[in-house]
């Protein structure tokens, strides 16, 4: 059995959590992925991973191994790389996957910039409102906002966003400003989906969850379109601080009950490359992490 190749194999298996997965990510069957992880568990007398059908979970063997594996086959890749002479100039095709809104805003002027810098690599962004999948979908690096769940994709932190609940000068002037959450019922409300999904909206008041049932009188699937309602002066709508940080400094867009703010929500940037990600992953990695940690709204 080649070693190398049992153990890209195995990795396979783990990061993407699953044989047929990992047959798709190699381009090879899944009956050769089992076989090649059976040969590897026999030939190392332990067993490396607990399957069932549904899922595939790392034994505590498997972990470790698991751990040695990727950092061998990452230096392997580091070491080929150097000797190639590639490290000088980053070269190929990078996927960039990221919020709408925060991708327009953020990522498109590092995109630009990494360009201008590395003129052998081009770019696909993938600015989406919902969260891609990098193995399964061939994206290099993603924005997450919110919590992580646990993985092993690498996660850089960059910065943090409110949930924030924001109205028009001249709204807030005719209806008033709400003191309280629960003034809420008395105001036109206004629903991004992608933010505030269930018919509620959640605050914190002294450190306890109080949950206000809202009434939308629109409700819409993009933050673009329950920005331009807040700022004609429709309602009150809640978004996250980067996506209306404009419209908050020009003054069109005001916030209201921030004491009543839930949990920040963390920003990070991910991968899945390992410790030693290749030359336009890591180039890319380094532009971004510098420039979004920066920006004064995250």
């Amino acid at each position: 059995m080649d070693r190398l190749q049992a153990m890209t194999t195995f990795v396979s298996v783990v990061e993407t959590e699953g044989f047929a997965s990992a047959a798709r990510k190699l381009n090879v069957s899944p009956s050769v992925v089992s076989r090649v992880v059976t040969e590897l568990e026999e030939r190392l007398g332990v067993r490396l991973l607990t399957r069932t059908t549904r899922v595939v979970r790392l034994t505590d063997a498997g972990a470790t191994y698991f751990e040695d594996c990727r950092r061998i086959l990452a230096e392997i890749d580091a070491a080929e790389v150097t000797a190639s002479g590639l490290h000088a100039a980053p070269r190929g095709q990078l996927t960039v996957s990221a919020p709408a809104l925060f991708g327009k805003t953020y990522i498109m002027p590092i995109v630009l910039d990494y360009l201008t810098r590395y003129p052998a690599v081009a770019v696909n962004c993938w600015f989406l409102d919902r969260i891609v999948n990098l193995v399964d979908e061939g994206v290099d690096v993603a924005v997450r906002i919110g919590e992580l769940p646990s993985s092993s994709l690498q996660a850089i932190s960059v910065g943090k966003v409110r949930r924030v609940l924001c109205a028009s000068p001249a709204y807030l002037e005719q209806y008033g400003v709400p003191q309280r959450p629960e003034d809420l019922a008395g105001h036109t409300t206004l629903q991004a989906s992608s933010v505030s999904p269930a018919p509620e909206w959640r605050f914190n008041e002294d450190g306890r969850l109080l949950a206000v049932p809202i009434q939308p009188r629109l409700v819409t699937s993009t933050n673009d379109s329950a920005i331009d309602a807040a700022v004609s002066g429709l309602g009150i709508a809640r978004l996250l601080s980067y996506q209306v940080a404009r419209e908050v400094e020009a003054g069109s867009l005001k916030i209201v009950l921030a004491d009543y703010e839930p949990a920040v929500w963390p920003v990070h940037v991910v991968h899945r490359e390992g410790k030693h990600a290749n030359q336009k992953v890591r180039a890319f990695l380094d532009l971004a992490i510098d420039k979004l940690r920066g920006q004064v709204w995250l």
